[in-house]
This record gives C-alpha cells, sequence and structure tokens, in this order.
C-alpha cells in the first residue's frame, strides 16, 4: 500500500494476519530507504515495526496511550499516525522530529529522548486516569537497558506496590545503543530461554482447582505446588516478585503470538509485563548483525553496501582524540580508569577496552551510579575518568554536588557533546552544563579551541590533584590541526591571548572562536581592533588578564554556545560587579531562554542569532556607541 496514504492506525483493525506481514514489509523498505538519505535510528525501527503495528491494532490510540521510552524507535508508530510524508526532513531543521513530539500529532503523548522516564510517567497516567475514572489503556514500551536504569527500577518498586492497570512491553533486544551490562540483563537472558512459563502455570493452576478440597491440608499443598512452579520454569521470577503479571517471552515478529499477548494483557488485571523479543535491525542484514551498537543511528548509507556515506578524509572526532589521549597516559599512569554509562561506543573507548579491560567499567544507563562510583575511586587514589554526555550528566547532577564535588575529589569528566549537537533536538543539545556546573565549588570547567589543546587539557586534568575537573567537548570532528608530541600542562585558570586589540575585546572559548576571530578580522578593515581572547578556563576565571581588560575600560563581548543565564558571560559580570567595575560595559552573546530544536548546527545558530554577522554588528553599534558618547 502507499503509506502516505495512512491518517491513522484504525484501518489496521480489519487486516488479516498476511495482510500485517506485507504492511510490515513496506514499512521495513521505506524505512531503509529513508534513512539511507537522511540518516537516523534505523537499527531500534527495524527491530520493532511488527510490534508497533500490532499495537495500534490491538488498542485504540490516541484514547489508550502509548509512552515509547526514550523514542528513537518510534518511527513506525510516526507512520502508522499519519506523517510518512514528512520523513524526507527527518531530524532537518522545521522538519520531523527523530523523537515522540507532543505538537506533532495527538498520538505523541509523551516526549522522549532520555532512557528510563517511560514508566514513571506511565503511573502519573493511571493514576489521573483512576481518578478521573476513565477506562483507557496506558502502555509503556520500555528496552531492556533503558528497564536497568536507576529510574525505571523505582517506578517498577512503585507500580508493583500500588497494583494499578498497566500493560508495560518490555522489548528486549539484549540491546541499548551497545550491548546491554548488568544483573538485570542476565535475569532477561534467563527468560528468554524459559519459554512461555505463564500459560503452564495457568493450566496447573486449573487442574488443581480440581482437586477435591478434601480439608485445608491439600489446599495448602496445591498452592504451594503453583508457587514452587515458577521458579521450576523460570529461575529468578524477578517481575512476578515485583507484583507483575509476567506474560512471555513473546516473538516480537509474530504477529499471531504478539496479538494473542496482547489480548490477554488486556484481560489481566493489575500491572502486566509482556516480555517481546526482537530482532534490532531486524529485515536489514548489516543493521541485523550488528553487534556494536554501530546501526543505532548512523548517518546516510549506502543500501546495497551498507558502507556509510561520510568525507573519504576528515579530521579525527573529538571523543577519539580525548579518549585516545587518556589510553595514552593509562599506560604509563597505573591510576587511570575509564568509565560510561553504556555510551562506550559513543565516547570512542572502545580502543581503551582493548588495551585495559580490567579499567574500563560501563556501568549501563545508570549516571547517577556512575559519578558516585567515580567519586568512590578517587577515595581509594585512583583517578577516574567518567566520560558522559553533556545532556546525560544532567541526570547525575545530585552525585557532582554530593558524592565528587563537596568532598573535593580528584574525578575527571570528560563532557562529550557539549554546545549544540543538531539533528537529535532538544533533549540532547549540551547547552546546560555550564549553567549547573559553575556555581558548585571545588569544581574546574575547561574547554579548548582545538584537539591539539584538548590533548593537552587531558594531561592537565589527570595531573591536577586539586579537585574535581571537567574537560568539555563538542560533537563531530576536530579541525585538522597539528598535534603536539608531547603532552604538556596547561596552568589552571590562564587564558590565552589569539589576536591583540585596543579597542574591543572579545572573550570566547571552544567552537566560538573562529567566529570571533573572523569578526575581528571583519571589524580591523573598518579600523576597529577587537583583541581575541581563549578563555579556556571557564572557572575560575584568569583573574589577573580580566582586572587588566577592566582596569583598560576596554569594552568586552562574550560569546558561548551555551546558555547565557548562569553562564560564563554571567561570571564575568559578576567578576565586574564584586571587583568594583560597576561602569565596565559587557555584553554577552549566547544560547538564550528557550529549549533549541533539532537542525543542523549552523541553522540553529543562524536562528538564535549567534553567528560572526551578529557579533560584528554587535560590536559596531556598541563601538559607535561609545563614540558617540565621548564626542
Amino acid at each position: 500500500m502507499d503509506l502516505t496514504t495512512i491518517k491513522d492506525p484504525a484501518f489496521l483493525k480489519k487486516l488479516s494476519i498476511n495482510e500485517l506481514e506485507q504492511l510490515s514489509a513496506e514499512i521495513r523498505h521505506f524505512l531503509i530507504s529513508v534513512t539511507s538519505r537522511t540518516g537516523g535510528h534505523i537499527g531500534p525501527n527495524l527491530g520493532v515495526v511488527e510490534l508497533t503495528v500490532a499495537l495500534h491494532k490491538v488498542f485504540n490510540s490516541p484514547y489508550d496511550k502509548f509512552l515509547w521510552d526514550v523514542g528513537h524507535q518510534s518511527y513506525v508508530h510516526k507512520i502508522l499516525t499519519g506523517r510518512t510524508s514528512q520523513f524526507e526532513t527527518l531530524k532537518k531543521y522545521k522538519g520531523l522530529s527523530g523523537f515522540p513530539k507532543r505538537n506533532e500529532s495527538e498520538h505523541d503523548v509523551w516526549e522522549t529522548g532520555h532512557s528510563s522516564t517511560s514508566l514513571s510517567a506511565a503511573m502519573g497516567m493511571v493514576i489521573a486516569r483512576d481518578l478521573k475514572k476513565t477506562n483507557e489503556y496506558i502502555i509503556p514500551i520500555i528496552g531492556d537497558g533503558a528497564i536497568t536504569g536507576g529510574m525505571a527500577l523505582e517506578a517498577l518498586n512503585h507500580i508493583g506496590h500500588e497494583q494499578k492497570d498497566m500493560i508495560v512491553i518490555l522489548n528486549d533486544n539484549e540491546m541499548s545503543i551497545a550491548p546491554n551490562v548488568g544483573a538485570l540483563h542476565n535475569i532477561l537472558g534467563k527468560l528468554r530461554t524459559a519459554g512461555k512459563y505463564n500459560w503452564v502455570k495457568d493450566e496447573l493452576e486449573y487442574i488443581l482447582r480440581k482437586i477435591p478440597a478434601v480439608g485445608g491440608k491439600l489446599a495448602d499443598a496445591a498452592e504451594r505446588i503453583k508457587d514452587s512452579l515458577k521458579y521450576l520454569l523460570v529461575s529468578g521470577v524477578f517481575f512476578e516478585e515485583l507484583g507483575f503479571t509476567y506474560l512471555g517471552p513473546v516473538d516480537g515478529h509474530n504477529y499471531d503470538d504478539l496479538i494473542e499477548n496482547l489480548q490477554y494483557a488486556k484481560k489481566t488485571k493489575g500491572p502486566v509485563i509482556v516480555h517481546v523479543i526482537t530482532k534490532k535491525g531486524k529485515g536489514y542484514n548489516p543493521a541485523e548483525s550488528d553487534r556494536i551498537g554501530t546501526w543505532h543511528g548512523p548517518g546516510p548509507y549506502k543500501i546495497d553496501s551498507g558502507d556509510f556515506i561520510k568525507p573519504e578524509s576528515s579530521p579525527p572526532a573529538w571523543s577519539k582524540v580525548i579518549s585516545e589521549t587518556v589510553r595514552k597516559m593509562a599506560r604509563t599512569d597505573s591510576r587511570i580508569v575509564a568509565i560510561t554509562p553504556a555510551m562506550t561506543v559513543g565516547s570512542k573507548l572502545e580502543g581503551f577496552g582493548e588495551e585495559f579491560p580490567d579499567r574500563l567499567f560501563d556501568v549501563g544507563i545508570a549516571e547517577q551510579h556512575a559519578v558516585t562510583m567515580a567519586a568512590g575511586l578517587a577515595t581509594q587514589g585512583m583517578k577516574p575518568y567518567l566520560a558522559i554526555y553533556s545532556t546525560f550528566l544532567q541526570r547525575g547532577y545530585d552525585q557532582v554536588v554530593h558524592d565528587v564535588c563537596r568532598q573535593n575529589l580528584n574525578v575527571f569528566f570528560g563532557i562529550d557533546r557539549s554546545g549544540l549537537v543538531g539533528a537529535d533536538g532538544e533533549t540532547h543539545q549540551g547547552v546546560f552544563d555550564i549553567a549547573f556546573m559553575r556555581h558548585i565549588p571545588n569544581l574546574v570547567i575547561m574547554m579548548p579551541k582545538d584537539e591539539n589543546e584538548g590533548q593537552h587539557m587531558v594531561n592537565t586534568a589527570i595531573q591536577y590533584d586539586g579537585g574535581p575537573i571537567a574537560l568539555r567537548y563538542p560533537r563531530g570532528n576536530g579541525s585538522g590541526v597539528l598535534m603536539d608530541s608531547e603532552l604538556k600542562s596547561i596552568p589552571i585558570g590562564t587564558w590565552e591571548v589569539l589576536q591583540e586589540g585596543t579597542d574591543f575585546a572579545i572573550l570566547t572559548f571552544g567552537t566560538t572562536i573562529p567566529m570571533a576571530l573572523n569578526a575581528a578580522n571583519r571589524l580591523s578593515s573598518e579600523g576597529i581592533t577587537v583583541k581575541v581572547v581563549n578563555a579556556r578556563f571557564i572557572k575560575p576565571l584568569d583573574n589577573k588578564m580580566l582586572r587588566e581588560l577592566l582596569d583598560l575600560e576596554m569594552p568586552i563581548l562574550t560569546i558561548e554556545e551555551a546558555v547565557l543565564q548562569g553562564g560564563f558571560g554571567s561570571a564575568v559580570l559578576e567578576f565586574a560587579h564584586d571587583h568594583g567595575y560597576h561602569h565596565a560595559r559587557i555584553d554577552r552573546m549566547g544560547i538564550p531562554d528557550q529549549f533549541i530544536e533539532h537542525g543542523n548546527v549552523d541553522e540553529l545558530l543562524d536562528e538564535i542569532g549567534l553567528t560572526e554577522d551578529a557579533a560584528v554588528s554587535k560590536i559596531q553599534s556598541i563601538h559607535n556607541n561609545i563614540k558617540q558618547k565621548r564626542a
């Protein structure tokens, strides 16, 4: 069928199993075709085609509510809810989001991007349903990686206690972004091989009820036999002990199996777990055979070969530069231990793990645990390096404050994807970390201008024993600068003058340095000389250089690819105020007070006015204003 003709999922009610299978093939063909051009989360979506179709056939969205945990597996849901024609704009500026968006469709009832939130949100919706006395089904769909997150486990505990009606779909493909780890993952592995225990249990219960009730002893014995069966058939009945009815394992690519179990779940009172086994990348061999997460969310690719479409030669990725420098230093420093919350591949730590398998710890989707574990290591004289995306570090904020900084422990935070990340949008933009970390005592924050300075900052962080230190670095590749063969340390809290000038000063760091230099060069042709400073230490500030600029009454413009509220520019304003420079002219450019949606980074920067043209215009205006006042 023409997928663009789909307006809502109601048509599925009339389709036979054969027709559903044909539809699945068409959806897979479409997904492979479109993501080969746009990029996107192809692996997760190919794995949930039948599951998504079956859910929409059995339930009635949007009255019944689907909550897609993480949300990167919602493409099939978007197709079935009338958004096929928008897929050429997937993850592009003003285009279709790669995640559920409430303003896109009434069928998107919960917005996600971070993992492990769906169960808590579903519990809130269930409570609201029961208070309002309505009867819709609430169906969170969570992966076997996300369900290991602490927040999901907290929610499971509460849901099991409350015993309210809810149907949890556990989509088990044995992977999240990379192969999953942990004891709960091992429990799921046992369940996968256990066979359909619930049906057998029900049959035995029926037989036991037929036993003549000759006295209480026989009835008690029958109940003990029934309860013991759980442990005979399934090693460790984790979900049943939490208070859930467990259905499964269910073949996630078999419509008969899926529909039968979903219908059974609808009739079951209390919370239900439907354990569905799927194959990530199902139907496309390169994605199916991927065991390390390469096909989780690739860019454009060639369908026939599965080769990714990339420039023939490009500078190394920032993640690679930082992780390989840590690896290099680990060869001579046995204190160094690397930690990642399920992002070994994304943070380019595979090489470290191959060389030092006993010094790399992937703790799963458990950012809070990762931070506090690093703190524990530091108390014992180790030098833990925690590689974590900026947007995911938000989830370990209390641990950064309470466990690391309060105790002034030598933890090295490698904050990956700092700044705008583009296509993944609001949930992944790394623009808040300066604001939520700058005010914490004892913490040093730095960001390099290029990958050469980046490797020296790694060395600085490892050699620093004065407490916690954070190195921010962006998504994507470096600029291709020459790399020094010898590592050096950069004095903490020192800035670097990149270009001299006497009329104006730009203080900036990281990705916005090229913008500042270009703006300064343009202004020089107008007779305005601009000093450009690489303010590589965001905390502590270079007090000496800042005093010199303020003593000269030089107007200052701060530029940062981060939120303005509480950011680097705010720190400069605070310094001026606190040290009596009440008449200093300080202006700021950065991310305004809004969430930044998905799109190409240059398009996003243009939209919010964080551009070279904007910097030139602002300095021209301020300079002319000052001249007029002096005239």
